[in-house]
């Protein structure tokens, strides 16, 4: 019958990759059996791919948030399961935004059958954006900062947020571009590997985030009621420290941190923060895989000679907001971020706290599908993250709406 089969994306073929959207496929016979795939290249030309059987309903058509898959890269009524069960040919690899100016495009296609996929019936590709409409992208190589500043339209005034990601470094904008596209002032900050910020600093300067705060703050479309910080993993240590450090900052986010000072020593005015003792020895590589497990690399938290590593979060006035995953197979952020929210409870202090289980380290914007290893851009290795494939995308959705949430209601 030609191209009678028609597939949409509603409410609309283009939306912002944080978007969940309704995939449906009309013009099918009754009953008839297909396979639905997508597939997205990314800037690497790295192809990432998902595909799921279905049955068509009495009328020929089919409806992803009504119809359940029957097998393939996952099974039961998942709306957005082609797109969080996306995975490369290649094992390790991370689907991660570079460009944020252009879009993902997924392309949706229906087949014959649940054989051999001889025959294509239907397509239609989604245009995924990391950047809303009306939302600038600002380059800023001011003093030392090296970040990138994303203003949503209008006048505002928007509440602000410092957005760190973790120890591999670089300049990361695809959740900073997604947040101001929700309508904050976020700036996306580089701390090593980035230039000429060295891979593995020596130490870290508390005054170079400080001047991060001062340029978010003095900026017009701020609301100067305080701002945000939202890290991940390394920079998730970094949001606590300048919460706690520095003034002016209402609210932070840590996302799959620990309490401690981690890697790094970190140089404030007249003290120094240590990094928490570890030992590269412990590291287990697995010798099938290649893997290598970060889990038993730190000291032992409760060991008091690790105590001058803790950040005295009790001392900051601010609200904070811990996430983390329960299969985070990199260290043991669950265990730790428990031990925080006890000692900020302890100070009377106020403190969320979410622990999903199932979910890898890298909890990341939601329908970005999970990465359960990757190389890690400093070390060199390639590092096992962890997570379940549908619990961590659950773990995405929930946790996205919860750091939102957060910040409206603090900032």
């Amino acid at each position: 019958a030609g191209m009678a089969v028609q597939v949409t994306v509603l409410p609309s073929p283009r939306c912002l990759f944080d978007d969940a959207v309704r995939i449906r496929v009309a013009g099918l016979l009754p009953q008839q059996a297909v396979t639905l795939r997508a597939s997205l290249l990314d800037e690497s030309g790295e192809l990432f791919q998902a595909h799921a059987r279905y049955r068509a309903g009495s009328s020929g058509e089919l409806d992803l948030s009504r119809s359940p898959a029957l097998g393939g890269s996952y099974s039961g009524v998942e709306p957005m399961g082609l797109l969080w069960s996306l995975k490369s040919k290649a094992p390790y690899k991370r689907l991660a935004k570079r460009n944020v100016l252009t879009p993902f495009c997924v392309d949706f296609e229906v087949y014959e059958g649940h054989g051999d996929m001889s025959r294509l019936l239907g397509k239609c590709t989604n245009e995924r954006w990391f950047l809303g409409e009306g939302v600038k992208r600002i380059s800023v190589r001011e003093g030392r900062l090296k970040a990138t500043l994303f203003l949503p339209p209008g006048p505002g005034p928007f509440p602000g947020l410092i957005d760190l990601y973790g120890s591999g470094g670089g300049l990361v904008e695809y959740r900073a571009s997604l947040l101001a596209s929700r309508g904050f002032v976020t700036l996306a900050l580089a701390y090593m590997a980035f230039e000429d910020l060295p891979a593995m600093p020596e130490i870290l300067e508390l005054g170079y985030f400080e001047e991060a705060v001062n340029f978010l703050r003095k900026q017009p479309q701020v609301k100067d009621t305080g701002i945000g910080v939202l890290g991940l993993s390394k920079g998730a240590d970094l949001a606590l420290s300048m919460a706690t450090f520095l003034p002016g900052i209402k609210a932070a986010v840590s996302i799959s941190g620990i309490g401690f000072n981690s890697f790094i020593p970190l140089r404030g005015d007249g003290f120094t923060v240590p990094a928490h003792p570890y030992d590269l020895g412990r590291l287990k590589t697995n010798d099938e895989s290649g893997l290598v497990d970060f889990s038993d690399v730190l000291d032992d938290h409760r060991d008091p000679a690790t105590w001058d590593c803790h950040i005295p979060m009790e001392r900051s006035s601010a609200k904070f907001l811990f996430l983390s995953g329960l299969d985070d197979t990199n260290w043991k952020s669950d265990l730790c971020c428990r031990e925080a929210v006890q000692r900020l409870q302890r100070y009377g202090r106020e403190v969320e706290f979410c622990s999903y289980p199932g979910a890898g380290h890298l909890l990341e914007p939601p329908y970005l599908p999970l990465c359960q290893a990757s190389i890690h851009k400093v070390l060199g290795v390639f590092v096992n993250w962890g997570g379940q494939w549908r619990e961590h995308a659950k773990a995405q959705e929930d946790a996205w709406r919860r750091i939102q949430a957060f910040f409206w209601q603090h900032l």
